[in-house]
């Protein structure tokens, strides 16, 4: 398939978006791409249906046991590998959480025309599959190499480009990442919509570097120029800004939202009493979590956290509410080890990326 032709007319300008006004291409996309139950925060680990998904192009169903995995380029050793023989490599299973870089972008004022996503594009899964630096190791980079590319088998079009979705770490970033190759999702093989039979898991940064469907990992010279990498998931304050690269996950928190809902405001009623509060609070680059804190009618007071000895996976926070009769919104926010807190009102991009304002939760008290 050639990437030069595009019968594509939706180019490289986006329409204008209206805040809280949904086009119906974006509600296209939000069909296709589902976030996670939030009563579902209640658990470790979120059940394989309820993980959020964010695939740009087709799911590729490919057949798990004709696939091999192509190491290739600037490779001293070249060499492949079919799921057999990386299923026979040493095994690690890790829970890990993994976040959309778009989570958020629907309250962000004024908003981008992509993904409408508000507070559910996050889940935490344990992931079976095998260290992926000693396989590049194995592979013997030569010594001009400066990046590692990744290659799935979904091809499409943004923008007008043509491309497979591809990303890249540097040999340094490999180093210091503790990056899975993974062809198991919580106890299961990969589902097809989470990338099977093989994909790469970076703990710690958004989901974008988590590449699906992976065939060929190679080994490059210069600077990997894919469109996943150079022309999108950077921060931006402009058109012609030339960006910030997305990398870690900010520190960020969600809540069950409590009580009942109503059907389509999604507000919710609970019994004036004592109500348990629940939520999970997470960070990037495997930094633990020191706070969680609760607004409640203008208040703030700290959560109690759950001890977590998982350094890459979310932290359960509890706080116990005496709640009287009322109207209220609740909120909640967290703080990591490195002394970063989330805002209160969206930090704003040209894209909506990286959202991590603290959650509002509107609750009637009765």
């Amino acid at each position: 398939m050639t990437q030069s032709h595009n019968p594509f007319k939706t180019s490289v300008d986006r329409p204008e978006a209206q805040d809280g006004v949904f086009s119906h291409p974006e509600v296209l996309l939000a069909n296709r791409n589902s976030g996670i139950l939030l009563e579902t925060l209640e658990l470790d680990v979120t059940p394989t249906g309820a993980h959020y998904l964010l695939n740009h192009f087709d799911v590729p169903l490919l057949d798990a046991d004709e696939h091999q995995l192509n190491f290739c380029g600037a490779f001293a050793e070249p060499y492949r590998l079919n799921l057999s023989e990386i299923k026979a490599l040493p095994q690690v299973t890790m829970p890990i959480t993994m976040e959309c870089a778009g989570n958020g972008r629907a309250g962000v004022s004024p908003r981008s025309y992509s993904m409408p996503w508000m507070y559910e594009a996050v889940g935490t899964s344990e992931w079976k599959g095998t260290a992926l630096l000693p396989l590049i190791e194995k592979a013997r980079p030569q010594s001009e190499v400066v990046e590692i590319s990744f290659m799935g088998a979904d091809y499409g079009f943004d923008k007008g480009i043509g491309h497979y979705f591809g990303r890249s770490l540097t040999l340094e970033q490999l180093e210091k990442l503790d990056v899975l190759l993974v062809y198991a999702m919580n106890g299961v093989p990969l589902l097809p919509q989470h990338g099977a039979p093989l994909r790469i898991i970076v703990p710690g940064w958004y989901g974008m570097a988590s590449v699906k469907w992976l065939c060929q990992i190679e080994a490059l010279t210069q600077p990997f120029d894919g469109f996943q990498q150079v022309k999108t998931y950077l921060f931006k304050q402009h058109k012609n800004d030339p960006g910030k690269p997305i990398r870690e996950i900010r520190v960020k928190s969600l809540m069950v939202p409590p009580g009942v809902p109503d059907w389509t405001s999604r507000k919710r009623l609970v019994n004036a009493g004592n109500v348990e509060l629940i939520g999970r609070a997470w960070s990037g680059a495997g930094v633990a979590i020191e706070k969680v804190e609760i607004e409640i009618a203008g208040e703030w007071h700290i959560a109690e956290l759950e001890k977590n000895d998982n350094r890459y996976a979310w932290t359960k926070w509890i706080f116990n509410w005496q709640a009287e009769a009322g109207e209220y919104i609740l909120r909640c926010r967290a703080t990591d080890a490195n002394g970063n807190s989330q805002p209160l009102d969206p930090p704003w991009d040209i894209s909506g990326f990286a959202n991590n304002a603290a959650q509002s939760v509107h609750v009637f008290v009765e």
